[in-house]
């Protein structure tokens, strides 16, 4: 029998683009899920054939509430937290009063895991952690090991900061109470359902609007990894099942990708060659985030399966086929 077969697994925001394709590859191993949710960002229809199928268990509760986590967590074996308040650069940059919501979502997720007794907890992290210092020159890439992450700490805005103590919290609580805990921090993903406001959803609906000139935040020169979320779902299971000593584990591609070549690459695809208008004025974030994913491939066996070129076409395929010019217009106006 599979480590996962016949466990009560509990998602959190598990609406989300993230956690929906890690609850498909849960039901998959034939995992009783119960996902978690206010719908404040996720969608419920990404789980509507689970749910039609009896396959998955949605409880809708704000987890701001202790009362309402400990219904909604009571009988799972597993926890994987991946409710937070989020988005792409401009929330991480604009909305740091939203951003501070996550260091009271954490608070109650954790002390309700310890009251029902959970018994593993992985916890959705983020890139957002390292030293922004580390982080300023994209001729010169620093590959971001985990120990790099401590003093001084530098995180990137309100919710890198938030990431950084939810992990300093799970450290402790393990080493107080033995809860068992894996954390993965998260590079940049994309892919199918992705939210407009991150980069490349965005980038893709710039592309089916037909926008010319097309808007580029930043100067094009900023280097990311960007993550395939099946990627970061594999990396995901394997963590939760491997470690348990609350080790942080980077979950990303280690490929460099300068934003003037994302946007190149997406506007090939898609056989549309405007002029680019790039907008350094725009929130640009770090210019240089790179993984270095040594340890997940020691610890865990995982490397990343899907190139960026490769995923990003599937991404913008899907796009196309979902969304009309008018909704990825209407996108654009929301979201930026």
């Amino acid at each position: 029998m599979s480590f996962w077969s016949g466990r009560y697994v509990a998602v959190t925001g598990g609406a989300s683009f993230i956690a929906s394709h890690l609850i498909d590859a849960l039901v998959a191993r034939d995992v009783h899920v119960v996902a978690i949710d206010d719908l404040s960002l996720g969608r419920l229809e990404y789980l509507k054939p689970h749910l039609d199928a009896g396959t998955v268990e949605f409880v809708s509760a704000n987890l701001m509430y202790l009362t309402q986590a400990h219904s909604a967590l009571q009988g799972a074996e597993i926890v994987f937290h991946l409710a937070a308040q989020h988005g792409g650069r401009g929330f991480v940059d604009r909305e740091q009063a939203r951003t501070a919501q996550n260091f009271g979502i954490d608070a109650t997720v954790f002390q309700a895991c310890l009251d029902v007794k959970v018994e593993r907890i992985f916890y959705a992290s983020s890139g957002c952690v390292y030293p922004l210092f580390l982080q300023y020159d994209p001729k010169n890439v620093h590959r971001l090991a985990e120990e790099m992450v401590g003093p001084p700490y530098e995180p990137d805005n309100v919710y890198g900061h938030a990431k950084l103590a939810g992990e300093l919290t799970l450290r402790a609580l393990h080493a107080a109470y033995g809860i068992k805990v894996s954390i993965g921090r998260f590079f940049t993903v994309y892919g199918e359902r992705s939210y407009p406001s991150h980069a490349v959803t965005a980038m893709i609906a710039r592309a089916r609007m037909r926008q010319d000139p097309f808007v580029v935040w930043g100067d094009g020169s900023q280097v990311r990894n960007w993550t395939h979320v099946s990627d970061i779902v594999t990396g995901m299971l394997l963590a939760a099942e491997r470690i348990e000593d609350a080790t942080a584990v980077n979950l990303g591609t280690e490929e460099a990708t300068r934003v003037i070549d994302a946007v190149r690459l997406i506007l090939d695809h898609a056989w549309f060659h405007p002029v680019i208008a790039l907008r350094p004025d725009l929130p640009t974030g770090p210019l240089a985030r790179v993984a270095d994913v040594a340890r997940a491939r020691e610890r865990l066996g995982w490397t990343p399966q899907v190139c960026f070129a490769d995923g990003v076409r599937r991404m913008a395929d899907w796009y196309f086929e979902t969304y009309s010019p008018d909704e990825a217009r209407a996108a654009i106006a929301t979201h930026g």
